[in-house]
């Protein structure tokens, strides 16, 4: 297991990790801002600057499982390492690329080492606050951090774009990668009992390649080619799961209510959340041909209440358990959706203020409540196991609400069918998020 002693070292092992997290969710929004620099100084176009992203997201969905299950095997701290040397590679990769195709494989490299660190840092946080109140702070901090990664991406590129060019998004990664690998070293220690299990490779492979062709399905509307691989990978993985000695997703936590609930919740939460910014994005620059810096920070009413009520949920769930939190927040989002409906072309951004702030406060409110909630409702030794499975559920379900929030919505260039599609969405996003709440009720339990 993962130890540390002193308060104030657990304090500050809190912030490394936080870290380390934090650059997997910048880097998953940093780069938009670069793209149309990108397609310039590379000479690539549309599909090109789509891979750009895709290659990271896709990558990093697929392995979040695997990058939860070795940390489990070969200890989180290992893990962390590992991820973070990953990345510190793959972003040098990308920040000196001479063309398209070694920067996508550099993003790609990139996911990689995203997957090894999403878990692994709040598996090693976990397990570093015992303490169920603690842990929910702990927690809290953790989700606030990532919370405040969300404006930091397009203000911070756009920032850098402009006064060093396109290159400095990637090279930006390195002196904190530089600080962030000896604090790791010396704050967190590995226990012999995170060696004791062995790695399930076949559902590893199973499960990645599961993921990979669906979330490609979705993202490039190559259904019939993805399914052919994803069903048979999907049968194979569920065959293999029930009979392998240390299956890497045992099918008995599944049938854990609590366990299978938290995640569908955390699903719904980042279907309609990653949707609604997706489309709210291109509703403000444009229908409303907004600059990419101003629509960014138009965004902020959604973004500040999410980062602030993250630590105050993680407190909360510390007390009263994550469902009360749960289901206060799926009612904040739920009306929050439903704002969309009567927005109109031209509108002021006083009329969408209700859709940004309702979305951010519902998501802050139930960040921190659904990883305590899935986190809690295994037993310990799977913390890096239960976390993985969270951040995949929550990690796919974003990839699907691009897709599907952008198919439903249409072409922004047709401000009038694309604000229609924005209602349709508002309906559906509500009703997603109640569907969540009455599952909340169902399966997450009241604190003891």
């Amino acid at each position: 297991m993962v130890e540390t002693t002193r308060a104030p070292a657990r304090q500050l092992l809190l912030t490394v990790m936080c870290v380390g997290m934090f650059l997997v969710q910048l880097d998953v929004t940093i780069v938009n801002v670069a793209l149309p620099e990108i397609a310039l100084r590379l000479h690539t176009g549309v599909q090109g600057q789509q891979w750009v992203v895709d290659g990271y997201a896709v990558v990093l969905a697929s392995l979040l499982l695997a990058g939860g299950t070795l940390g489990d095997v070969f200890g989180h701290k290992r893990v962390v390492l590992g991820g973070l040397g990953i990345f510190g590679v793959a972003s040098l990769i990308c920040g000196a690329a001479p063309g398209i195709g070694v920067l996508v494989a550099g993003r790609a490299l990139q996911g990689l080492g995203a997957a090894l660190l999403l878990p692994g840092t709040l598996a090693v946080i976990t397990r570093a606050f015992p303490d169920r109140a603690e842990q929910a702070r702990a927690v809290g901090v953790w989700a606030g951090v990532s919370a405040l990664s969300l404006p930091a991406g397009p203000l911070l590129g756009g920032a850098l774009v402009s006064l060093l060019g396109w290159r400095a998004v990637f090279l930006v990664n390195l002196p904190v990668i530089a600080v962030a690998v000896p604090a790791t070293v010396r704050l967190v220690r590995e226990g012999s009992g995170a060696t004791t299990r062995r790695l399930d490779t076949p559902g590893v492979v199973l499960a990645a390649l599961t993921l990979a062709a669906t979330v490609y399905a979705v993202i490039t509307a190559s259904a019939w080619s993805a399914a052919a691989v994803a069903l048979p990978a999907l049968a194979g993985f569920l065959w293999w799961e029930r009979r392998a000695p240390d299956p890497v997703l045992p099918l008995s936590l599944l049938r854990r209510r609590a366990f299978a609930g938290a995640n569908l919740v955390a699903a719904a939460m980042n279907l309609v959340g990653i949707g609604t910014i997706f489309v709210t994005t291109l509703y403000l620059q444009t229908v409303q041909h907004r600059a990419a810096f101003a629509a960014g920070a138009m965004l902020l009413p959604l973004f500040v209440p999410l980062a602030a009520l993250a630590p105050v949920t993680g407190r909360l769930t510390g007390r009263f358990g994550p469902r009360p939190p749960m289901i206060a927040g799926l009612l904040v989002g739920a009306a929050g959706s439903l704002a969309f409906l009567g927005l109109r072309p031209e509108s002021s951004y006083l009329r969408l203020l209700p859709v940004l702030l309702g979305l951010g406060a519902g998501m802050g409110l139930l960040t921190a409540a659904v990883v305590a909630a899935a986190v809690r409702s295994v037993p310990s030794e799977r913390a890096g196991l239960a976390s993985g499975v969270n951040n995949t559920a929550r990690q796919a379900a974003g990839a699907l609400a691009v897709a599907g929030y952008g198919a439903v919505a249409g072409t922004p260039s047709n401000g009038a069918a694309f604000t229609s599609g924005l209602h349709t969405l508002g309906v559906a996003g509500a009703v997603t998020w109640l569907a969540a709440l009455v599952l909340t009720v169902l399966t997450v339990e009241q604190q003891a």
